[in-house]
């Protein structure tokens, strides 16, 4: 089984943060663009509710990344 899963190296962004770093997180670490993550929770709030609730959550238990660049 490989170990090069992105969501075992995923953290929040330090550098494309708006809020929380969440969407600029999954914008380094996917091949989706950060602005198209935002646009996304975005959506799921506005049509179903439950975009604000995940995106809080990210922001609670994906650490942040540390590495200075």
């Amino acid at each position: 089984m490989a170990s090069d899963n992105w969501l075992t190296r995923f953290t929040l962004s330090d550098r494309d943060r708006w809020i929380g770093g969440v969407c600029g997180g999954l914008g380094e670490h996917t091949p989706v663009p950060s602005w198209s993550w935002r646009l996304l929770f975005v959506l799921f709030f506005i049509f179903f509710g439950t975009g604000l609730l995940v995106y809080i959550l990210m922001w609670i238990f994906v650490p942040r990344n540390h590495a200075s660049d």
